[in-house]
């Protein structure tokens, strides 16, 4: 896997014309090691793969990071860093400009002359858009874990059950099932409260007439999950069943029709020009989708404002909804790979309008 992703990065570094890079990011330093420890430095050179960690990860590291030289830092990382730049002639060093903050830069600046600091953005990130196998893998156990969640939660969900019991039943049963926790703040948005698009739980307590929005993932083994599905209690009224109705044939008609090629904005348009077809594109304010890995947003963006191609290897999420505030909102969600041909669901829960009485 490593050395894999090393060749990888290094040929980006190639095309920027950079001697090395000091990658300071958390999920970026577990993509390119395995290491899975709190804290840790990767610096990557033509020639070199080192990383530096500290006294108490130094087993764990050298378990993990096959193909690494693993150095312990010193109480002064800075210090070992230049120390390792100064040993490799390195005159010029690329840092992932995201993740320095501007006092990190300026002792950078102050403890590395004479190297030569140039800000660099998305090397890895590029990377990470394309899944290999192994990662699909464990992105459909990851979702397999959210569909069972969500069959799960059908037998919890009932009147007078508080918007925050749904959540912590929803999270335990995650952990329960081998996840490390949720992929993100769990969204329950009963009644009213569904026509927020992020309504995190509340001590809101669902009744009769609702609408009921779940929007939740499974972190498991790196790799996260993202699924909504809406369902209602009670009798549903023709406004109800009209709007979820014109939500899934937007998110149904994405799926089918997007493919590889398209890019960002046209994945966007095939949901939103439906939605808008009807007369509620003023209540789809969002994207359609993400870039969903070992974070739960990351590129690419199926958004209005995207012109990144969809590849095969890419995992995106498919979300259109509505929402009327005072009355309540529907959003559907599949995690999906782009394919050679089109795209492959990885979330397989149903879609009808499944209606507890």
């Amino acid at each position: 896997m490593g050395s894999t992703r090393v060749a990888g990065l290094r040929e980006a570094m190639k095309l920027q014309q950079l001697e090395a890079v000091w990658i300071t990011g958390d999920v970026n330093r577990r993509y390119l090691t395995g290491f899975t420890g709190s804290s840790g430095y990767v610096l990557i050179t033509q020639n070199k793969a080192i990383l530096l960690t500290d006294f108490r990860y130094m087993t764990q590291a050298a378990e993990q990071a096959a193909g690494f030289e693993i150095v312990e830092h010193g109480p002064s990382v800075t210090e070992s860093l230049k120390s390792l730049l100064a040993a490799e002639g390195i005159t010029s060093l690329g840092f992932e400009e995201e993740n320095v903050v501007f006092s990190t830069y300026r002792a950078y600046e102050r403890d590395l002359q004479p190297c030569r600091l140039v800000p660099v953005s998305g090397l890895v990130e590029g990377l990470r858009m394309f899944k290999d196998e192994g990662e699909l893998a464990l992105m459909k156990e990851a979702a397999d874990l959210a569909d069972r969640t969500f069959l799960h939660m059908l037998d919890i969900l009932k009147p007078g059950v508080s918007e925050w019991d749904m959540a912590l039943e929803l999270e335990t049963f995650m952990r329960k099932n081998g996840a490390s926790g949720p992929s993100f703040e769990t969204i329950i948005a009963s009644g009213e409260r569904s026509a927020m698009p992020h309504g995190v739980a509340s001590s809101r307590i669902l009744q009769q007439g609702d609408f009921v929005t779940m929007d939740f993932g499974a972190l498991l083994n790196g790799y996260c999950s993202d699924i909504t599905r809406t369902v209602f209690i009670g009798e549903p009224t023709a406004k109800h069943r009209e709007i979820y109705d014109i939500v899934l044939e937007a998110q149904m008609h994405t799926l089918e029709f997007m493919k590889p090629g398209m890019t960002g904005r046209e994945g966007d348009a095939l949901a939103r020009d439906i939605i808008s077809r009807y007369g509620y594109g003023d209540r789809f304010g969002h994207s359609t989708g993400h870039g969903l890995g070992m974070e739960v947003h990351e590129a690419p963006r199926v958004s209005k404002q995207s012109d990144t191609v969809l590849q095969p290897g890419m995992v995106v999420t498919v979300e259109p909804g509505i929402y009327i505030p005072g009355f309540g909102g529907v959003r559907i969600e599949d995690d999906v790979v782009v394919t050679e041909t089109g795209v492959r669901r990885l979330t397989e829960s149903t879609k009808e309008f499944i209606i507890l009485k």
